[in-house]
C-alpha cells in the first residue's frame, strides 16, 4: 500500500505533539514537518506531498499567501487548513483561495485523520464539505475572544487557548468548576498534550497579564458592574466562572 505523504506547516507545539503521537507511528503516512512559513513552497516542491496541512498564522509568511501560491502553481492538489482563526470570514477566504478542507483548532486527531482521508480519496474532485464548529459554537468562541481582547489578554500566549477551553467546558458542564484541579485542568491538559500544572500556570499568567495592563475599567465593563479594582485580582476559578456565567446568561 502506497503511503500518503503529509507536509505539515505549523509552528504550534500542540500540532507537533499531535503529529508525533499519532502519525509518525502510523505506517500509512510519510510525514514531514516544518515550522517556518518561508520554507513551505520549497519544501512542497522537494517533498511532493499528497496533502499539505497548513496553519494560517506562521513565522515568516502567512498561510493565506502560501495557500494561494500552492494552488496557483498547482504544487499540491489537496490543502487542509488547520487554524484557530475560525470565524466565517477566514473560512470563506481560505476556501476561495483553494483550500479543500478547514479544521478549527484545537482539533482532535480523529478529526484531522478524517479530513486527510476525505481529501486524499477525492483526488479529482474538490471536497466541498467543511469541518468546523457549529455556528452556535463559533459565535461562542467569538464572544469569548472579544472578552479577551477587551480585558487585554493577548492571543499569542498559551493561557489564551487554555482559558478559552476552560470557559467552554464550564459552560457545557457547570459543575466542573467545582473540581478545577481534579477535572478541569486535567481535561484541558489532555486535549493540548500538556500537564495540568502547566495549564494552571498559563491561565494564571493570562489573567495577570490583563491586570498588569491596567484595563480594570474594561474588565468591569465586560461584567456590567464594578467587580474588581486594580488590587483585587481574581483566582483562575473566579474568572472562569464569571465569564462562563456571563455567556450562559446572554444565551438564555
Amino acid at each position: 500500500m502506497q503511503k500518503t505523504k503529509l507536509l505539515i506547516v505549523d509552528d504550534s507545539q500542540q500540532m507537533k505533539n499531535l503529529c508525533e503521537k499519532h502519525f509518525q507511528e502510523n505506517s500509512n503516512f510519510e510525514i514531514r514537518e516544518i515550522y517556518d512559513g518561508t520554507k513551505a513552497i520549497d519544501e512542497t516542491k522537494n517533498f511532493l506531498p499528497d496533502v499539505v496541512i497548513l496553519d494560517l498564522v506562521l513565522p515568516g509568511r502567512d498561510g493565506f499567501s502560501i495557500l494561494e501560491e500552492l494552488k496557483s502553481q498547482n504544487l499540491c492538489q489537496k490543502v487542509i487548513i488547520c487554524s484557530a482563526l475560525s470565524n466565517e470570514n477566514f473560512i470563506h477566504k481560505a476556501l476561495n483561495l483553494g483550500a479543500d478542507y478547514f479544521l478549527s483548532k484545537p482539533c482532535q486527531f480523529s478529526d484531522l485523520e478524517s479530513a486527510i482521508f476525505e481529501v486524499a480519496k477525492n483526488q479529482n474532485t474538490k471536497v466541498t464539505s467543511i469541518s468546523f464548529e457549529t455556528k452556535k459554537t463559533q459565535k461562542l468562541d467569538q464572544k469569548i475572544s472579544n472578552i479577551f481582547i477587551t480585558v487585554g489578554i493577548p492571543a499569542h500566549i498559551k493561557g489564551y487557548q487554555f482559558l478559552r477551553e476552560a470557559i467552554k467546558m464550564t459552560i457545557s458542564t457547570p459543575d466542573i468548576i467545582n473540581s478545577i484541579t481534579k477535572k478541569l485542568y486535567p481535561n484541558i491538559a489532555k486535549r493540548f498534550s500538556t500537564s495540568p500544572s502547566k495549564v494552571e500556570r498559563a491561565i494564571r499568567h493570562a489573567i495577570e497579564v490583563a491586570w498588569n495592563r491596567g484595563k480594570i475599567e474594561n474588565i468591569n465593563s465586560v461584567f456590567g458592574l464594578p467587580v474588581y479594582d486594580s488590587n483585587d485580582k481574581p483566582t483562575n476559578g473566579e474568572f472562569i466562572a464569571l465569564v462562563a456565567d456571563k455567556m450562559l446568561v446572554e444565551s438564555a
